[in-house]
């Protein structure tokens, strides 16, 4: 297994992060754990913003929060000097919360409530990214009652069938999200914020799909979004200052992933945009990236403790961790691969096949096929590039409390999140008093 960031195997064989014992993190801890590096983080993040800006006169990073957003994350990015992408009042009072700067939050989503969009609003978020041509008209009313202009952007959808998981394709014609070029609702979006006296458009945007292996999809999207904003401009005199193409940018899941790097995907995508704005005759837009998976996804780690053991003579091994479908989905929702090492044995050879499986009450397959160190009971596995979607797609399944999650830096590790516990999990529950009377009523009995 290749070492990403500062991972490294220490003197005493053991698995080490930002400077951190992995099996040290899983005593102090606890198990399941979530463990981010924030030093690969941060040069991920000035990775994007040298890239890019190097090739192109005014590039702007906003972090796709959706990945993995809390109050620590935030103030990281804030510190880079990228902006934020969230999508839901949730991940904008997270960030409202961590005292991110409203004005550099973009606030996107197929599907805004109103009180979602009266938030941005009374919050002064910088940018709402509308979805469909009937929430133009809301946003509209809404800057209206609060006597303001608010700044919007359009999502678009190019028609790209990009090269990834049906689930994660966002940007085909047949998608939920953004007004569709090809048939025409993208211009009339345009066309239609344009009149409207309580809308300032900005731009366009539009996301094809994550993870993204190959870049001639990327470039096929350039060539429609910069048509698009030529066209409203010489059509309609309707100037599109900002050309916001999304993220979804591949990452290493297993050592047969190889995704382009940065410095790669922006000569690639900034000449593009480069290239076909001088075809068009005009010039180039503000360029705006949202980088998610592509930042945190390698930079986070999950520790488990190996349980129980099983040998199918003939068949497989599999070896039970304390964890499973409750902090990593994405292997029943994508059949997405993972690697993983047994961080107290990491010196040593891995030699063994097994399967890995997490402890909830159906099939739970962590890893279906990959091979580690002899594992025994009280092992800590360590599984890799866990950093995107895990933690901000866990959930509570078979009343499972949601793991904690260390920062880990420079021999540092400070908790960003606690560990739920069994009282959190009822925390929320009430008991209607006609159940309880009749409890009352049976115990009397």
């Amino acid at each position: 297994m290749q070492m990403k960031g500062t991972q490294r195997i220490n003197a005493a064989g053991h698995l080490e992060i930002g400077g951190c014992d992995t099996v040290e993190l899983a005593r102090e801890f606890g198990t399941p754990l979530y463990v981010l590096d924030e030093a690969q983080v941060r040069g991920l993040c000035r990775e994007y913003l040298q890239q890019f800006g190097a090739r192109y006169h005014h590039v702007m990073v906003a972090y796709a929060g959706k990945a993995l957003l809390t109050k620590a994350i935030c103030a990281i990015m804030e510190s880079e000097g990228l902006h934020l992408d969230v999508c839901s009042a949730g991940e904008l009072y997270t960030a409202l919360d961590a005292d991110f700067p409203p004005e550099h939050i973009k606030f996107h989503g197929n599907m805004k409530l109103a009180e979602e969009l009266q938030m941005c609003i009374d919050n002064h978020v910088g940018l709402i990214v509308a979805d469909s041509l009937p929430e133009l008209g809301d946003i509209n009313e809404l800057g209206a009652g609060n006597g303001t202009v608010v700044d919007i952007a359009i999502r678009v959808s190019p028609g790209i069938k990009a090269q990834t998981h049906t689930y994660t394709q966002t940007g085909r014609l047949d998608s939920k999200f953004g007004l569709g070029v090809e048939y025409g609702a993208a211009m009339a979006g345009i066309v239609a914020a344009s009149e409207m006296p309580h809308l300032a458009l900005r731009g366009i945007h539009c996301h094809i799909g994550s993870p993204i292996f190959a870049l001639e999809s990327y470039e096929r999207a350039v060539e429609i979004m910069v048509d698009l904003v030529a066209d409203a401009r010489e059509q309609h005199g309707i100037e599109l200052a900002d050309l916001n193409l999304g993220g979804g940018l591949g990452i290493r899941y297993t050592h047969e992933d190889a995704p382009p790097s940065i410095e790669h995907f922006a000569e690639r995508l900034c000449g593009a945009v480069l290239r076909r704005c001088e075809e068009r005759g005009i010039d180039p837009p503000t360029l705006t990236l949202e980088p998610g998976r592509s930042l945190v996804g390698e930079a986070g780690t999950t520790l488990y403790t190996i349980g129980v053991i099983k040998d199918i003579p003939g068949v497989r091994t599999y070896v039970a961790v304390d964890g499973g479908l409750s902090d990593n989905p994405r292997p029943a929702l994508y059949g997405a691969q993972y690697e993983a090492i047994i961080a107290n044995k990491a010196n040593e050879p891995a030699s063994r096949a097994v399967r890995v499986a997490g402890r909830h009450c159906e099939a739970d397959t962590l890893i279906s096929d990959t091979t580690v160190q002899e594992p025994e009971c009280g092992d800590i596995l360590a599984v890799f590039a866990t950093g995107a979607y895990n933690y901000s797609m866990a959930s509570n399944y078979n009343r499972f409390p949601r793991p904690a999650m260390v920062l880990v830096n420079d021999g540092e590790a400070e908790l960003i999140t606690e560990r739920e516990t069994l009282a959190d999990l009822v925390r929320q529950d009430l008991v209607p008093e006609r159940l309880r009377a009749q409890r009352e009523v049976a115990e009397a009995e």
